[in-house]
Order: C-alpha cells, then sequence, then structure tokens
C-alpha cells in the first residue's frame, strides 16, 4: 500500500507539472477530458490509500502531530496548485505559485521521510 501511495505521489506531482507547462503555454491539451478528470481520480485514490493506511497503524493526527502537519502541508499544496492553474493572473504569479506548491511538495516529502514535524 505504501508504494502504491509514493507512486500516485508521484503521478499527482508529474501531472500538475506538466498542467502547469501547459498552463504557461497556453496549450489546447488543457481543454482535453483525461486532463480534467485524471487529477482528481489519482488525488482521490492518493488520499484513501493514505486514510486506509493511518487507520491500519492506528496513526491519529492529532496524536502523531507529523502526519496532523504532513495533512496541512498537503491542504497548502491543493491551495497554492489550485492557485498556479486557475486564479494567478500573469504568468510571473503563475512561477510563482507553481514555485510554492513545490515547496509544500518538498515538506510533505521530508514529514513523510523522518516522522518529524518542522512546526509542531
Amino acid at each position: 500500500m505504501k508504494h502504491l501511495h509514493m507512486t500516485l505521489a508521484v503521478l499527482s506531482v508529474a501531472l500538475f507539472t506538466l498542467r502547469f507547462a501547459w498552463t504557461l503555454l497556453n496549450s489546447q491539451n488543457l481543454e482535453k477530458k483525461w486532463v480534467k478528470i485524471a487529477p482528481h481520480v489519482i488525488d482521490t485514490f492518493l488520499l484513501v490509500i493514505g486514510v486506509a493506511m493511518a487507520v491500519n497503524l492506528a496513526i491519529n493526527p492529532v496524536e502523531q502531530l507529523w502526519l496532523g502537519e504532513k495533512l496541512l502541508a498537503v491542504l497548502a499544496y491543493i491551495f497554492t496548485g489550485y492557485y498556479t492553474l486557475k486564479l494567478a493572473k500573469n504568468k510571473m504569479m503563475q512561477v510563482v505559485g507553481f514555485l510554492g506548491a513545490l515547496g509544500w511538495v518538498m515538506l510533505v516529502v521530508r514529514i513523510a521521510m523522518t516522522k518529524q514535524g518542522v512546526f509542531f
């Protein structure tokens, strides 16, 4: 289950990066049906498997603050990704949003690897 979770996470970030590049290029590929559906499917499975792993391991994000912090960082990644692809009004702000989103991804990876939070 762990390897599937990690694979989905890599796919999610790779697809976000591809969509970001297409956004900068004003590509018509962004209008393809699979591009609009795949991120939601991948991210839903990623979340479901993450919750299943936490339940199987009896890890509570309130008791294990590193998991709570990881979840908050994932939410920040989702928000900055949404900002980057939908809300940013110019290319400079899209780049800033993209770099911010990658920063949150790096924090999530760090927490996942060390099981130690940064802020809590």
